[in-house]
């Protein structure tokens, strides 16, 4: 009986630990479609496809960009700083951890202290003290404030993975479209480049026919705007280019100085991009799952601001040593131990926990408000990638067709000039035509190299919620 009645009190307190003050965590609901409006005549995502891809970029086969990309995740600054920034959190969620147990400290201390007496005979006394203890201390988690604080940390680690992974994409996606737009600033210097030979050609010839009284000084000054203009485009082009390598070294974590990207033919491959359903989204967008742990820990939050309203209860014990000698320290009669609880709560705070309440459940509206804009931003990004490569696929088979029409109209003029039926202003009109069409077309397929990635990203590239650490099973985030 007795025995029952020792052990009451020890499963009183093991059924309080169990309580947790505060909201439970469920995902808030977000306005999600059936499926997006721009992705008529687009192949739907299988479930194979929905699987993670990891390294996705290797979708567009080109053997350049496959080794670049894995330098962005090795070398790049801003995600050497997440991943610190990740590292931190994860130490912070074992520090919450490590809080739900008793700690248990030592210490150890040997002094000799001096006295004296004033009197008619001054005395000094010499007084050794040696001691040797050990404390246990554990603060009992009665209304879950500690679990809630792990609950909010582990959350917020989570939050800084997600992080972690979307500045990784997002690196990842803006090397990819400055790549892909290097190298057609490539194609459409080379054309620049061919249109400059055929022009320093034409005036030759020119300049020969002036030379001889065949020609006007109109016609050879004619010439030489053109090629001079068209020079002129090409060097503007240069430093476009120039800057786009640079942008690229930046990425990899390099120095534009130590980094260079030779010219070189485009051998990518446009992918067929399969679309999943909108709400994979919730899933496979990193930025999404950060603002959704971010809602966790917010929630978590306030359960930790409720558990100021009430007391905090420590149980400690301590045993060890003193002794004035040395070698009797830890002997038996030298021994002290204390064991005892301590309860301790605001009595009146005026208001302050209340506003702590307050302010708590505050930051968790707006972390949900915040969480849904996500999920409309990221609908948007996709509807917005979807019918610009729509729009794309039409106007770049429209400038096609418009290109290959202005380098036969040109091919004729040439013909009709090299016969003397004509003279070289139409040649330059139709010249400048046929550069023109071919340079829209480059930069529509630019567009469409670009929009591609974005697409890609939007999608949320190769990523999963399934990526998260402690992400629970059978509940995607």
């Amino acid at each position: 009986m007795k025995t029952v009645k020792k052990l009451t009190p020890i499963c009183l307190v093991l059924l309080l630990s169990g309580c947790m003050v505060g909201p439970d965590y469920h995902r808030p609901s977000a306005d999600v479609p059936i499926q997006f409006k721009e992705a008529k005549g687009w192949q739907q995502a299988t479930p194979l496809d929905a699987e993670p891809k990891g390294e996705w970029w290797r979708i567009f086969n080109d053997p350049e960009l496959n080794q670049l990309m894995p330098q962005v995740a090795i070398s790049n600054q801003n995600i050497a700083m997440y991943a610190a920034q990740y590292r931190e959190a994860r130490a912070l969620a074992a520090q919450s951890k490590a809080a739900l147990f008793p700690s248990l400290s030592a210490t150890g201390s040997s002094t000799r202290a001096a006295s004296h007496t004033n009197g008619s005979s001054p005395v000094q006394s010499i007084a050794d003290s040696h001691s040797a203890q050990l404390t246990a201390s554990w603060e009992v988690d009665l209304w879950g404030s500690l679990r809630r604080q792990r609950e909010e940390d582990r959350a917020s680690a989570s939050a800084s993975a997600a992080e972690l992974a979307n500045a990784t994409l997002s690196a990842q996606s803006e090397l990819a479209q400055d790549y892909f737009q290097l190298r057609i600033m490539d194609e459409r210097i080379a054309l620049y480049q061919q249109s400059i030979t055929a022009y320093e050609g034409y005036l030759r010839v020119i300049n020969n026919k002036y030379l001889a009284g065949n020609e006007d000084r109109g016609t050879l000054a004619q010439a030489q705007m053109q090629l001079a203009s068209t020079r002129s485009t090409a060097l503007d082009y240069q430093w476009q280019r120039a800057q786009l390598e640079h942008a690229i070294a930046l990425l990899i974590g390099q120095t534009p100085s130590q980094f260079s990207l030779p010219a070189a033919p485009l051998t990518a491959t446009l992918p067929a991009i399969p679309v999943s359903l909108p709400d994979s989204l919730l899933q496979r967008r990193p930025d999404i799952a950060y603002a959704e742990r971010n809602v966790a820990a917010a929630n978590a939050a306030v359960g930790v601001a409720i558990a100021g309203y009430y007391p905090d209860l420590t149980l400690s014990a301590s045993g060890g040593f003193t002794s004035s000698v040395l070698h009797n320290l830890f002997s038996l009669p030298e021994r002290v131990w204390s064991l005892g609880p301590e309860l301790s709560g605001t009595v009146l705070d005026f208001g302050a926990t209340s506003a702590k309440v307050e302010q708590a459940r505050a930051s968790y509206d707006a972390s949900v408000a915040t969480y849904r804009q996500t999920v409309l931003t990221a609908m948007q990004g996709v509807e917005d990638n979807l019918v610009e490569l729509n729009t794309l696929n039409d106007e770049i088979s429209a400038q096609k067709a418009a290109s290959d029409a202005a380098a036969e109209s040109a091919r004729v003029t040439r013909n009709q000039y090299d016969a003397g039926m004509i003279d070289y202003l139409d040649v330059a009109t139709t010249e400048n035509s046929r550069l023109s069409a071919r340079q829209s077309l480059l930069a529509l397929q630019s567009t469409q190299w670009v929009t591609s990635v974005a697409l890609v990203a939007a999608l949320g590239g190769g990523w999963s919620t399934s990526d998260l650490p402690d992400a629970p099973a059978g509940n995607p985030r």
